[in-house]
């Protein structure tokens, strides 16, 4: 399967409500769920999921009237049928109100593997001749561990096999154990890209998806961050507006941000699907997160961008004609 990596925004508050999203929507699907966490707990992320918006199927349905009445103007429409079976409009997915959160008893039926860093790791694990972060080698060990006792694996056959949903939330923080300044032999320490490279062939032969948050403005090598998106299959860049100039700006004020999709998936083909539009933007209302395409408001100026008068107006009260000059517009003759 394939993997998911989102450029953090600032404050991470956007990357952190479509991390809930991803979780919230394997939950109402049956998948199963695997939450590793450095800073917030992840039972604390599983409780702050929103809820799910529960439609009613009958909703909208017009019974069919007890008798029928013959048509004296329109006879000729009498015996087509009252709804038109290409009108009945399709759903994906579920929808979600983000004033409430998931009922306890869909989140403790669901199969779930919890991984907070603390408590997994100390600071005696580290070691400085270590290829690779201890607690990305433990956090490998736990996820291939998973996969291998929940027969997610594409080796294995299984019955009631569901996909697993695998979620990092700010992966390569300092509370990783991850050091951004940090240098190996003059270059960044290898030990993030190597992880990810890992984790992406163990996803390669396992029924299972994952997204990754990170916060990337932490980073002080822009190369380093590009070597890093190279081993995510899609990469995905949140631009919140707040504290930025563009917060003020009129030609945004409909939004809260910008979503720059930088890599999209190329699984077992040459090219990858390339959307109408690449300018998206996102907005959060009171019960949802939106994403839809950039649309700039319309040019709605009070003043006149001419420098010479209307000459409609200039014209008004004089006699307009050939001979008759008033001397205040250019196009008289």
């Amino acid at each position: 399967m394939s993997s998911s990596f989102h450029q953090e925004d600032v404050f991470a508050s956007y990357a952190r409500l479509l991390l809930k999203y991803f979780l919230a929507e394997g939950i109402m699907c049956g998948h199963s769920i695997f939450l590793a966490s450095a800073e917030v707990k992840p039972e604390q992320v599983l409780k702050d999921l929103p809820g799910p918006v529960i439609d009613d199927p009958g909703k909208g349905a017009v019974p069919p009237p007890d008798g029928e009445e013959s048509m004296q103007i329109a006879w000729r429409y009498q015996n087509l049928p009252k709804v038109q079976p290409g009108t009945v409009s399709s759903k994906f997915g579920h929808y979600y109100d983000l004033t409430k959160t998931m009922d306890p008893g869909i989140i403790s039926n669901t199969n779930k593997q919890l991984f907070y860093v603390p408590e997994k790791c100390s600071t005696s694990d580290g070691d400085a001749d270590c290829t690779m972060n201890p607690a990305y080698q433990k956090l490998l060990s736990a996820v291939k561990l998973y996969i291998e006792e929940g027969q997610f694996g594409t080796a294995t056959s299984s019955e009631n096999r569901t996909v697993l949903r695998i979620g990092i939330h700010s992966l390569g923080s300092p509370l990783w154990g991850e050091d951004p300044g940090a240098s190996h032999h003059g270059h960044p320490h290898p030990s993030l890209p190597r992880f990810l490279y890992c984790l992406r062939a163990i996803l390669r032969s396992a029924f299972a998806v994952c997204t990754i948050s990170m916060p990337t403005h932490l980073f002080q090598d822009g190369a380093f961050t590009r070597k890093i998106e190279q081993f995510c299959d899609t990469v995905v860049h949140l631009e919140s507006f707040v504290g930025s100039d563009k917060e003020k700006n009129p030609v945004y004020k409909d939004y809260h941000g910008l979503f720059n999709i930088v890599q999209l998936p190329r699984l077992n083909s040459l090219t990858c699907h390339m959307p109408d539009s690449l300018d998206l933007a996102f907005k959060l209302r009171r019960k949802k997160f939106t994403i839809e395409k950039l649309h700039l408001p319309p040019e709605l100026s009070e003043t006149v961008s001419r420098s010479q008068e209307d000459p409609i107006f200039s014209a008004k009260g004089t006699d307009i004609g050939c001979g008759h000059s008033t001397g205040s517009n250019k196009l008289d003759f």
